[in-house]
């Protein structure tokens, strides 16, 4: 393939890509400057960090010929600060889905039908406040309990007891939390897809998806339940797996480095409104 047919194959990637994110932008405030600025910050980080000469250090000057933006862009995008929050909403997001994921699949946290057991808040193990423990680190069972039950994934009952009410962590209504899954979990596929460009098919991830253009309104709403259930089911099946590999969960698990790695499953649909 040549090069003017990458480029064009990009642009009409980058097209595909920026019509849903136009859409979140437009719909939460964001003008095309302050992404324009976004985008800066974006290439001059990727370019210091991962454009570098071999035994040099990277200069501005190098990193305005990658980027194509002046010295002065490079060198006023590196003074600006960085946006408080980012961490800390990302953070949270991962420690509520982390405490949700175990008591829907540890054991100590099941009835004999393998269902989640109502937890009381304190007390003798199993408690919410140990489950907590094991999951989510030093973070609060208070702090987490309210998130919870915030986003409707816990009920309290009339006796105190803590129902679990869904097997998967959904920030309420399109806050701060929910847009920050956009930057991981649409992150993590075009990284994977980046890697598959550049890797041998030995080397290449997991990347496969089952699609059907001509599906009737009538079988929608079933095949929406079917997909959902199963897809559940993979992803539990997947954390039992990688749960007692982790050493956040498991303490005695011995090894070097520091890995992420996981799996994602999503559903999609889209109408021809041409029909």
């Amino acid at each position: 393939m040549t090069s003017k047919q990458i480029t064009q194959a990009l642009e009409q990637a980058i097209r595909r890509i920026f019509k849903p994110l136009v859409r979140i932008l437009l719909r939460n405030g964001i003008s095309f400057s302050q992404f324009a600025e976004m985008a800066k910050r974006v290439y001059v980080e990727v370019a210091t960090e991962e454009f570098t000469i071999p035994g040099k250090r990277q200069t501005t000057s190098r990193v305005a010929t990658i980027t194509g933006l002046t010295r002065k862009e490079v060198q006023r995008t590196n003074n600006t600060a960085e946006s408080e929050g980012e961490s800390e909403r990302l953070a949270r997001y991962n420690r509520a889905a982390r405490v949700i994921t175990a008591w829907a699949t540890q054991q100590d946290y099941l009835d004999a039908a393998g269902e989640p057991l109502i937890l009381s808040l304190n007390g003798q193990h199993p408690s919410f406040t140990s489950l907590v423990k094991t999951a989510s680190g030093d973070i609060t069972a208070r702090t987490i309990l309210d998130e919870l039950v915030h986003v409707g994934a816990v009920a309290r009952l009339e006796d105190g007891g803590l129902q679990l009410l869904t097997r998967a962590y959904i920030p309420d209504g399109d806050d701060a939390e929910k847009i920050a899954i956009l930057g991981t979990d649409v992150a993590d596929l075009i990284a994977t897809i980046d890697h598959n460009l550049r890797a041998d098919k030995q080397h290449a991830y997991f990347q496969r998806k089952v699609c059907y253009n001509n599906l009737p309104e009538e079988v929608m709403e079933e095949l929406r339940a079917v997909i959902v259930s199963k897809a559940q089911a993979a992803l539990e099946e997947m954390n039992a797996e990688m749960n007692p590999c982790d050493r956040d969960s498991n303490p005695k698990q011995r090894g070097s480095g520091q890995v992420r790695a996981g799996l994602g499953i999503y559903y999609f649909e889209h109408r021809d409104k041409r029909r």
